[in-house]
């Protein structure tokens, strides 16, 4: 094994979780050895922009997450584009593909999630793609530069990343059907209405919608390029590329036969850190506090990494903090729609209360149980959808609330 190099804190991902991790640390101790790795080679970028990288030509640099100077200014080593293949807890050593060896004192697992992706026939083929990082977006742009004919593609699954990667292929002139296998798209994050109004705006930009429906097999041609897919119900559907983009799983090989305690993530405490001393977990890796059901759950997204990261970082730098918790939430803008949406958007039972506003292109949900407001839904007109979360993570009381 090569000799191994010190470091005081040493953070496994170099999203958003790892930022808010880092920054905390150097509020805390702006000495301490710092070092950030990642099996990307970028600086630290905005995931949810990929989609206007490839959509719309952003540069790098207008996707940076934060500026270029961002580490040499807090004192912050980086291990860039080399990837951690093993963790042995007990020594507090990281082994990394290219040999190098760090030991550590203090440990973030901020490794991010993985794409879904099925067992499938044709998966291997030439045009097959996920959709979650640049290098994603690099390649799926590669590809489209090799032909100057009309293409099209099949994107696989109707939530965020699908629709995130739908708007962007729009803008490339790329003919589109997507294929969910619920009954409507964005059916984890919208009702059923609001549902509704989202595909009625993808429909309008010439986009195919296929659901209830599942692809079995990609199909080839004689050159061992995409050519199509098959669904499940005997339908083909011809394309030239196929973008997987059914979701993420946790990434939590780094402690599979470990100590560190896993149910679908890597289970955390309120400080975030995990059932082995000093080792802490935040992002699509943890499963943390959610303040909504009240118990550890999985919210892989943007604003509830950062938070987590900030308070592991805290932590692991001596300053006890505790994280208030999170819960779904997302705010997005796809086909000429803002929405906002957080927590239940569809009751469960009748004991939950939804108060519901439509007109003019502009839906508006509150969900309550017990006064406690647990759910919501803005659409085209979000301004109040701040101060309404604000409450719903505050948990006041708004049995008199009424105005959406």
């Amino acid at each position: 094994m090569a000799e191994s190099k010190m470091t005081k804190y040493l953070i496994i991902g170099n999203s958003a979780g790892g930022i808010g991790a880092a920054e905390a640390i150097r509020e805390v101790d702006t000495t301490g050895k710092l070092t950030i790795v990642s099996d990307e080679p970028y600086p630290v970028y905005s995931r949810p922009l990929i989609s206007k990288y490839l959509g719309k030509g952003y540069p790098l640099d207008k996707i940076l997450y934060r500026p270029r100077n961002f580490y040499t200014k807090n004192n912050i080593s980086t291990v860039l584009g080399d990837r951690v293949t093993g963790v042995d807890y007990a020594e507090h050593t990281a082994e990394l593909e290219s040999g190098r060896v760090l030991s550590w004192e203090k440990l973030l697992l901020a490794t991010g999630g993985k794409p879904i992706v099925p067992r499938m026939e044709g998966l291997g083929l030439s045009g097959v793609f996920t959709f979650s990082c640049l290098r994603d977006a690099e390649r799926i742009d590669e590809y489209l530069r090799r032909f100057s004919r009309k293409l099209n593609v099949v994107i696989i699954g109707g939530g965020l990343i699908g629709v995130s990667a739908a708007e962007a292929f729009t803008h490339r002139g790329v003919g589109i059907t997507v294929v969910e296998m619920k009954d409507r798209i964005l059916n984890t994050l919208l009702d059923p209405e609001a549902s509704a109004m989202e595909a009625s705006s993808l429909r309008g930009a010439g986009i195919e919608i296929v659901t209830g429906g599942t692809v079995i097999r990609v199909n080839s041609n004689a050159s061992g390029d995409v050519a199509g897919v098959s669904l499940d119900n005997g339908r083909d559907i011809s394309c030239d590329l196929v973008v997987l983009a059914i979701g993420v799983s946790p990434r939590i090989d780094l402690v599979t036969g470990s100590d560190v305690k896993t149910d679908r993530g890597i289970l955390v405490d309120r400080k975030m850190e995990s059932s082995v001393k000093n080792v802490f977990a935040c992002g699509d890796v943890a499963q943390a506090y959610d303040f909504i059901y009240g118990e550890n759950r999985l919210t892989p997204v943007w604003p509830n990494a950062y938070q987590g990261g900030r308070t592991a970082g805290l932590n692991m730098a001596g300053k006890r903090s505790e994280y208030p918790g999170g819960t779904a939430l997302n705010s997005m803008n796809y086909f000429g729609m803002d929405v906002v949406s957080a927590g239940i958007t569809v009751p469960p039972d009748d004991s939950y209360d939804s108060v519901v506003s439509k007109h003019d292109g502009v839906y508006r949900k509150v969900v309550t149980k017990d006064g406690i407001i647990v759910g919501m839904l803005y659409i085209n007109d979000i301004a109040m959808s701040g101060i309404v979360y604000n409450l719903m993570k505050d948990r006041e009381n708004v049995q008199s609330f009424k105005d959406v």
